[in-house]
Formats: C-alpha cells, sequence, structure tokens
C-alpha cells in the first residue's frame, strides 16, 4: 500500500508502511500540528470508529493498548502523525485495517496479512477447535489443510498438536510466502505446496483434511461491499452456488483419507444442509454440522468408512 498525504504546509511527505495497492487518500481537516493521543483519537474516532482508531494508534506508536489510555497526554511526533492521518484516511475509504497493520489475531497469535490472503476471521476458529478435538484422537495425525492462505489454520494445527505432520496448499504463490513467513515467525512446522487443491498429492493420505475454501456465489452482492472488495475473489467466491470448490474438495477427498480418516469443510451460513447431502453422495458417514457462536452452522464433516 502507497499512503500520501500532506504532512504539513510546509513539506509534503509520503508515508509507505506497506508496499501494498491503495485508494487516494483524502485529505480532510485535521489538527496541523502532531497532537497529543488523546486528541488524535477523538479525532479518528469521528471518522472511523473506536476500535479501528485505537488499533490503527497502537500500530503507529508500536504500543500496547494500556498504553494509550494512561499516557493520554503524550504527543505525537511529526511521522506518527502524517502516517496515522494516513492511515485512517485509508481505512475511511474502506481498507480493512488488517491490511493497513498487516497483521491479524487468530487463535491467540498475530498472524502477517496481505492483500495475497483472506483476512482470517474468528469464526474459523471453530474450524480448528473441530480439527483439533480429531486430530488430537491420534499420537501423530497427518494432517492436510486445503487453500491455507495466510497458513492460520495449519500453523495453529502445528503449534498445538505436538507431532503432527501438517501439509498446507495453496495455488497462489504470493499466498504462500505469506503463510511460509508465518511460519517461520511463529515457529511452526508446516509443509507448504503450491498446487490446486489435491493436485500434486498422489498417493497421499491424511487422517484429518480439513479446508476453509471459497464458498461465496460469484453473485453475490457482498464480494463489492465493505472490507470483503479489498480481498482476494479466489479465495472468496466459487462458482454460480459458492459450491464448485466444496463440490471439488469433497469429491477428490476420499481418495486421500485413510480408514475413519475425517474431512471438516467451512462453508456459508445457508450451506450446511448441500455439503451433508454432498458428503452422503460420497459416502461418509458420522455426517454432522457444528454451529459457530452466533449459531450459525459453519463447518461441516463427516468420517470416511472406507471401501469394503
Amino acid at each position: 500500500m502507497a499512503i500520501s498525504t500532506n504532512c504539513s504546509p510546509r513539506s509534503p511527505s509520503s508515508i509507505r508502511p506497506h508496499n501494498w495497492p491503495s485508494l487516494p487518500v483524502t485529505e480532510v481537516e485535521r489538527p496541523l500540528a502532531p497532537p497529543p493521543i488523546a486528541t488524535a483519537l477523538a479525532w479518528a474516532r469521528a471518522r472511523i470508529g473506536v476500535v479501528d482508531a485505537r488499533v490503527l494508534l497502537r500500530h503507529v506508536l508500536g504500543c500496547p493498548s494500556a498504553h494509550l489510555a494512561a499516557h493520554p497526554e503524550r504527543p505525537l511526533d511529526e511521522e506518527q502523525w502524517c502516517l496515522y492521518c494516513a492511515l485512517v484516511e485509508a481505512r475511511v475509504n474502506g481498507e480493512p485495517v488488517a491490511y493497513l497493520t498487516g497483521e491479524r489475531e487468530f487463535f491467540g497469535r498475530s498472524f502477517l496479512v496481505s492483500p495475497a490472503v483472506l483476512i482470517p476471521r474468528p469464526e474459523t476458529e471453530l474450524l480448528v477447535e473441530l480439527a483439533l478435538a480429531h486430530g488430537g484422537a491420534h499420537p501423530r495425525p497427518r494432517i492436510l489443510d486445503l487453500g491455507t492462505g495466510s497458513g492460520a489454520i495449519a500453523i495453529t494445527l502445528a503449534l498445538e498438536l505436538d507431532g503432527a505432520e501438517i501439509t498446507a496448499v495453496d495455488a497462489a504463490r504470493e499466498a504462500l510466502w505469506v503463510a511460509m513467513g508465518n511460519a517461520a515467525r511463529l515457529g511452526a512446522s508446516v509443509s507448504f505446496m503450491q498446487g490446486s487443491w489435491f493436485e500434486g498429492l498422489a498417493g497421499e493420505r491424511y487422517q484429518l483434511i480439513v479446508s476453509n475454501p471459497p464458498y461465496v456465489a460469484a453473485g453475490d452482492p457482498h464480494l463489492s461491499q465493505g472490507d470483503v472488495r479489498f480481498e482476494p475473489r479466489s479465495a472468496l467466491a466459487a462458482g454460480a452456488e459458492g459450491l464448485d470448490d466444496l463440490q471439488h474438495i469433497v469429491a477428490a477427498a476420499p481418495a486421500h483419507l485413510d480408514d475413519d480418516g475425517w474431512l471438516l469443510l467451512e462453508h456459508g451460513y445457508d450451506q450446511a444442509a448441500a455439503v451433508r447431502g454432498l458428503l452422503t453422495d460420497a459416502g461418509f458417514s458420522a455426517i454432522n454440522s457444528w454451529a459457530d457462536l452466533a449459531g450459525i452452522e459453519r463447518v461441516t464433516g463427516g468420517r470416511w468408512p472406507g471401501r469394503p
């Protein structure tokens, strides 16, 4: 992202916290001199809300949230104020906070993100919790994460399950760079592969396959609204009904599952019944759907009984 703004009436300055594309920043009235923390937050809250204002200021200052509350009188320096203004205006223009700061928390850890990957979401933690329960039943589980993106799922499983052998696949090289960076940063042992779903995995079998694949209908108007419009479309949309990738994964998974191995899939709020049907048709057993904290069936899975 390249963000440019006039830092003072005397000397325009360009702030580039990340080398990512950005919407143009619209200049708005603001204090010209660098203000104290309390004034900076008050200015930003009027434009983007209190939570985003605090997250962005913490990012600029490199300090915890408690510091903002404990030192409201601390003044920003000119560079900090210039950068903060630029980030606030980028957020006003709709850019996701996670892309502006370059990170997002998931399962208690901070993951690097970029516009090359989907931003990890809290509801996906349900998929991880279920994967931990199923993977934890084996002393050294072999687990495959399809469409790994930032690597949040695969890396979390690797860090939470001692002895697990994790393979993570993504078709996008740029996404794999982000995922590998996260694995190195967090000290996780994960094997990363570039490919489309099961491509390059002939003969490989796993005790657990997990995926948060694209599942939004291509014509869904939400794709052009809010934060989602900045995220990679290839990680979101999957055909007219949003089921294309789910269908492919369910159909191909049996060839890569051990007997009694599990397939767990995240999906859209209204797709649980359809995914249960796909699993039934493919010969899975013990099929179930699990609801997230909002009561929405968010993950569906089944056990592969093996062929007689």
